[in-house]
């Protein structure tokens, strides 16, 4: 055997193959779930119609869904409260990108025009209160008070996060703990109930610690590798355009490392930057970031949030369904790279 032939042998699977996995163990819930969504968010009211036929079509991974259905799997959940729930935590999600793309008036998410874009910033506000009330609507179905208490505690805790997050708008000074805790409550926080949740309705109460830990590490794992690519990342494979976070002054981990650690001038770049939101400073910053090793600092903290949440799992049963949430972490520590 060649030198060549082992290395590409013992070389680890692509991201893709890796998501790919995970996914196909869940395929037909998955399925079940997004007919859920589609008779969910069918309304008498037409745009309600018209821009829930917008989200559904717009797509995304569906990892969250994922993440309750394969921990669901992995509890040995039986009957169909796991695919009910799913399209909650899904319902929920799109919700916070509705209000999200508002209040950052953005104009492309995964690679389409937002619904703000098409329809307006009121009627997105308006159908993201829909999705919201929808979702507890459908949450009391189960009758678990603790799935409800979860999911309650959740979302307040996202409202958390995205006011701390409108707090740091623009703001240079923003500091490396205050971010993470910013995206802890706005992003890991609904990773970790998709994940727990899955514990709770498969009757095992004494792995949800475990997998909520393994959920939280994961959601943060994700947000520090999308806060990297948007300086890294081509428009098309990010789904929107590159320099977003900067053109909307979100102090993000890349930029806050940079701050620590450049000398006055490249400080005093970044300070205008972020302050003013200036994309056209775009180029400057890269080299900033570069020169700092910003960029290399935040996938490393990536890498080990996501070691982390494989960690976790240590605590529960070993089954297929464990394996995909292994190789789900996999993909969080290398997609981008």
């Amino acid at each position: 055997m060649t030198q060549s032939h082992a290395a590409a042998q013992i070389a680890p699977p692509e991201p893709d193959l890796l998501l790919q996995s995970a996914t196909d163990l869940v395929a037909p819930e998955l399925e079940a779930v997004d007919r859920v969504i589609r008779a969910r968010l069918d309304s008498d009211i037409e745009l309600i119609r018209a821009l829930g036929a917008h989200i559904i079509q717009s797509g995304g991974k569906r990892l969250r869904p994922m993440i309750l259905l394969l921990s669901a799997k992995a509890a040995g959940c039986r009957g169909d409260h796991h695919i009910l729930l799913a399209a909650v935590i899904e319902f929920i999600h799109t919700a916070t990108l509705l209000h999200d793309d508002v209040v950052d008036a953005s104009a492309m998410r995964r690679g389409r025009a937002t619904a703000n874009q098409i329809w307006g910033n009121q009627s997105s506000v308006l159908v993201g209160d829909f999705l919201y009330s929808r979702a507890f609507e459908m949450m009391i179905e189960p009758g678990n008070m603790e799935v409800m208490r979860i999911l309650a505690a959740t979302t307040n805790t996202i409202a958390e996060g995205e006011v701390m997050q409108l707090m740091n708008m623009r703001s240079a000074s923003t500091g490396e703990a205050e971010y993470l805790e910013t995206i802890r409550r706005k992003t890991a926080a609904l990773f970790a109930a998709a994940a727990q949740l899955g514990a709770v309705i498969g009757a095992r109460d004494d792995w949800a610690p475990a997998l909520a830990a393994y959920g939280g590490a994961l959601g943060d794992a994700f947000q520090l590798t999308d806060d990297m690519l948007d300086y890294t990342a081509d428009s098309g494979a990010l789904g929107k355009n590159a320099g977003d976070d900067l053109a909307e002054g979100k102090p993000t981990l890349p930029l806050i490392h940079a701050m620590r650690r450049g000398d006055s001038r490249q400080r005093a770049t970044l300070r205008r930057a972020i302050e003013n939101g200036e994309r056209e400073r775009l180029g400057e910053v890269l080299e900033i970031l570069a020169s700092t090793g910003a960029l290399d600092y935040t996938a490393e903290l990536a890498r080990r949030r996501a070691a982390e949440a494989a960690d976790a799992l240590a605590a529960i049963g070993e089954s297929p369904a464990k394996q995909a949430l292994i190789s789900l972490a996999d993909f969080a520590a290398r997609r981008g790279r």
